[in-house]
């Protein structure tokens, strides 16, 4: 018998065991899931709007249950666990309420009697997901898969699981009929198997690009669809018009939320060197008052890293980094998985805080002299998921967002997940999208209905 063990790593104490899914038990769950989806299909919209909706009163009636699991999971400090388990809730009210318009049939108007587009569930679906955002990730993917007629299952990081099995009670406590949701406890070397089973029609991963290539790689062989979400080095873009104050603001909740564990994290500040000086002191001011502490201290902004050897992979890149010429303005230290609040400036091109994703609360800065070096600046990574722009020219900063290679461009304000927005990335910050009536529609058979007098 194979057993997974959470550690909560603000105390580096056990928190529980977990018995992981032997290959007959996901065998057996994978046929159970199957066999749902054929009746599963058959629900009306109304019938799935009633339990969605249930799921999104369960999430908001039990709230804090769920946020101390995430705290004690990974570290995060407990008003922004509450934040992301009430966040679930609005993206389960959403698709509840849009999921038959987005899927609505599209009339085409061609020689035939009538034709028309029409959009069908495609069966059981793995979403294969990450811990820093453990509810979050989940539901974005969950509520609209279910409200589609599809069936999930889930593969969460192996120190969420406590996690992965609340997702799952959400949707028993809902009413759900079981089978729709199910989680599989099992660690990453079990994933070619279950994704390469004929049940599973569609992947959609969010994670790191190595874990994204090898699960397109085995979806590829199988010719099963997949959707990827991966890493991201989003810029700041800050120029001399922006509104100094509100800017600042803005950039340090960017980088610094979920202690900066965070694929849309706001990782390169690019200041423009007019107002750099100034700039740079407001900015100083802010990220010394970010309270660092006990993550279930409701006042904790900057809990623990969710493992101490991510903390200390991020002291690595933030040493590497001064050695070659980076100037540590504040922060740099570690304790265990505790990693200071970090900024770097004097940053070039070359070093890792620069060129490499920084998965932890260090902020590098980069000045330029001019808005076309800023650009280029901002294309310079392999990654494409965001950008942020600042200034009080918004007509300019508009004409300029396709210049940008990202998935999107955010202007006067941090790169954010919207239920009504489409959200995703390219270049190595993956391909498809989740969210909106794109995100739903990943997963459908648009089937084309022609017919003739």
């Amino acid at each position: 018998m194979s057993k997974t063990t959470s550690i909560n790593p603000y105390t580096n104490r056990e928190i529980e065991s977990f018995k992981t899914h032997t290959k007959k038990e996901i065998a057996e769950i994978l046929k159970k899931a199957d066999k749902r989806f054929y009746t599963w299909r058959e629900t009306s919209f109304s019938e799935r709007k009633k339990l969605m909706l249930a799921a999104a009163s369960e999430l908001k009636k039990n709230t804090q249950e769920y946020a101390e699991k995430i705290t004690l999971e990974i570290g995060k400090p407990i008003s922004q666990s509450i934040a992301e388990v009430e966040k679930c809730a609005w993206v389960c009210e959403y698709y509840a309420n849009e999921a038959e318009n987005h899927m609505a049939d599209e009339l085409i108007k061609t020689d035939a009697h009538k034709s028309y587009t029409k959009y069908e569930p495609i069966g059981v679906v793995l979403a294969v997901m990450p811990w820093n955002y453990p509810f979050w990730q989940v539901f974005r993917f969950a509520a609209p898969a279910l409200m589609a007629g599809n069936i999930g299952v889930l593969k969460h990081a192996s120190n969420v699981f406590g996690s992965a099995l609340n997702i799952e009670k959400v949707f028993k406590r809902a009413g759900f009929p079981d089978y729709c949701f199910t989680t599989l406890l099992v660690g990453s070397d079990a994933i070619e198997d279950i994704v390469s089973n004929p049940v599973i029609k569609a992947v959609t991963l969010t994670g790191s690009g190595p874990a994204g290539a090898a699960v397109a790689q085995t979806a590829g062989k199988h010719i099963k669809k997949t959707v990827l979400e991966l890493g991201g080095n989003n810029a700041l873009v800050v120029l001399k018009d922006c509104d100094m104050d509100t800017t600042v603001e803005t950039c340090v909740q960017a980088r610094f939320q979920n202690t900066g564990q965070s694929c849309i994290a706001g990782k390169r500040l690019l200041l423009a060197e007019e107002i750099s000086s100034e700039f740079i002191d407001k900015l100083l001011l802010k990220v010394r008052e970010l309270k660092s502490g006990d993550p279930t201290d409701k006042d904790t902004f900057i809990g623990t890293l969710a493992r101490q050897d991510l903390a200390e992979e991020l002291e690595k890149q933030v040493r590497k980094s001064v050695k070659k010429g980076a100037k540590l303005l504040i922060g740099g230290n570690r304790q265990g998985a505790y990693f200071e609040p970090t900024v770097l400036s004097e940053v070039t091109q070359e070093m890792p805080v620069f060129n490499e994703e920084t998965f932890g609360p260090a902020l590098s800065i980069t000045t330029f002299k001019s808005i076309d070096e800023a650009i280029e600046l901002s294309n310079n990574s392999k990654f494409g998921l965001g950008v942020s722009v600042f200034t009080q020219d918004i007509e300019a900063a508009e004409k300029l967002a396709y210049r940008f290679d990202e998935g999107a461009v955010f202007i006067n304000e941090l790169v954010k997940s919207d239920p009504r927005l489409p959200f995703g990335g390219v270049k190595e910050s993956g391909y498809g999208r989740e969210l909106s009536s794109h995100g739903i529609r990943e997963f459908l058979n648009r089937k084309t209905i022609y017919i003739n007098n």
